[in-house]
C-alpha cells in the first residue's frame, strides 16, 4: 500500500479502538446536540484526537478539514495536503446500538482526492484506495455492480435530519424511486454507502447536503472501483457542494431521455455528461427506459415532481465539466 495509506490506516484502527471501547458503555456517553437531530459524543471527539495525532506525528506540515474541530490555522487555498476526516460517521447509529458507523479519513492533494480509507470497526471491514491504483476491501480488489436495469438495482440514499426544508422533495424522490427500483437503503452512514456502492452491494447512491468529510473517501473508493461521482449538475464539485449521486458508468446511466425537471437536480445532466447513450428500449421505440435515468421516464403523470415533459437531447444546453465544453448527447 502507498505509504499514506498506511498512515491512515494506522489513524482509523486507533479511532476504532476508542470507537470500540465506548461501545460497551453506550448508555453513559455524553451526547449534545449541534443542530437538530445533529449528535456528537465525547467518543467522536476522542476518535478525532487519535486520528489528528497519528497524522500529525508523520506529517506535521498537512493540513486537517475534521467534523469536530473544524479547519487547522495552515488550510488555506495554497495549502496542498489536507487530511478530511470523519472520526465517527453514522454517530446516531452508534449511540441506538445501531451497528452501521464508521471511521472516514481521505487525503487531498492539490485539490484532488488521492488516498482513502473507510473504516467499519464491527465487522472489521477496511475499505481503502490510492489514486490510479485501484480500491479493496481487507486487500480484495473491488468493482462496482454491473446491473443494467433499474428494476433490478438496490439504491442507497439518506433523507433530511438536520434541515428538513427539503425533506418534501425528497420523499417525492423517494416515492418514484420506491416504484422503480428494487429497492432503496438508507442505513444512516454516507461514508459507508459509498463505500458499498464500490463494494457492488448497492448499484448506485443519491443524497444532497452532504458535507466534505462525509463523501471523499467514500467518492475515491467508488471511482477506482470503476464507478463514477458528480453533483447533481453532473460536475466533479460534490464534494464541497455536497449533491452526490454515484453509480456504475456503463449501466445505469445509460438513457439520455430527459425531463425539465429532472434537469434541475441533475440526473439527467449527470447521464450525459459522463458519455451515456440513448437508452436501447427508447430508441426501439419503449415508452420508458430501464436506467437510472428512468426518473426522466416519458410518463406525463409521473409521482408528483410535476408534470413531467421529455425534452430532446438536441434542445439540451451543453454543460461545463472543468474547462471542456461537452455537447449533448
Amino acid at each position: 500500500m502507498h505509504p499514506m495509506i498506511n498512515i491512515a490506516v494506522k489513524a482509523a484502527r486507533r479511532a476504532a479502538s476508542v470507537i470500540t471501547r465506548a461501545s460497551f458503555e453506550v448508555e453513559q456517553l455524553r451526547v449534545t446536540t449541534k443542530n437538530h437531530n445533529d449528535f456528537v459524543t465525547e467518543v467522536d471527539q476522542a476518535a478525532e484526537r487519535a486520528i489528528i495525532d497519528v497524522l500529525r506525528q508523520a506529517y506535521p506540515d498537512h493540513a486537517i478539514l475534521a467534523e469536530e474541530s473544524g479547519a487547522s490555522d495552515n488550510l488555506h487555498d495554497e495549502t496542498e495536503y489536507v487530511w478530511i476526516i470523519d472520526p465517527l460517521d453514522g454517530t446516531t447509529n452508534f449511540i441506538h446500538g445501531f451497528p452501521q458507523y464508521a471511521v472516514s479519513i481521505a487525503l487531498q492533494y492539490r485539490g484532488q482526492i488521492t488516498q482513502a480509507v473507510v473504516y467499519d470497526p464491527t465487522r472489521n471491514e477496511l475499505f481503502t484506495a490510492s489514486k490510479g491504483a485501484g480500491a479493496f476491501l481487507n486487500d480484495k480488489r473491488l468493482r462496482v455492480a454491473k446491473r443494467d436495469k433499474l428494476a433490478d438495482a438496490l439504491i442507497g440514499t439518506g433523507f433530511p435530519y438536520s434541515d428538513l426544508s427539503a425533506l418534501d422533495e425528497y420523499m417525492k424522490m423517494f416515492h418514484l424511486m420506491t416504484q422503480k427500483s428494487a429497492g432503496l437503503r438508507r442505513p444512516g452512514a454516507a461514508a459507508l454507502d459509498l463505500a458499498y456502492v464500490a463494494a457492488g452491494r448497492l448499484d448506485g447512491f443519491f443524497e444532497k447536503n452532504l458535507k466534505p468529510w462525509d463523501i471523499a473517501a467514500g467518492a475515491l473508493l467508488i471511482t477506482e472501483a470503476g464507478g463514477i461521482v458528480a453533483n447533481f449538475s453532473g460536475e466533479s464539485d460534490y464534494i464541497y457542494k455536497g449533491n452526490v449521486i454515484a453509480v456504475h458508468p456503463k449501466s445505469l446511466v445509460r438513457c439520455s431521455t430527459y425531463s425539465r425537471h429532472l434537469l434541475e437536480i441533475g440526473l439527467a445532466n449527470f447521464a450525459r455528461i459522463h458519455g451515456a447513450s440513448r437508452c436501447p428500449q427508447v430508441r426501439h421505440g419503449s415508452d420508458r427506459c430501464a436506467c437510472f435515468a428512468e426518473w426522466a421516464m416519458k410518463d406525463q403523470e409521473s409521482i408528483s415532481l410535476g408534470r413531467w415533459q421529455g425534452v430532446p437531447t438536441q434542445t439540451v444546453r451543453p454543460v461545463r465539466q472543468g474547462s471542456a465544453t461537452l455537447p449533448a448527447a
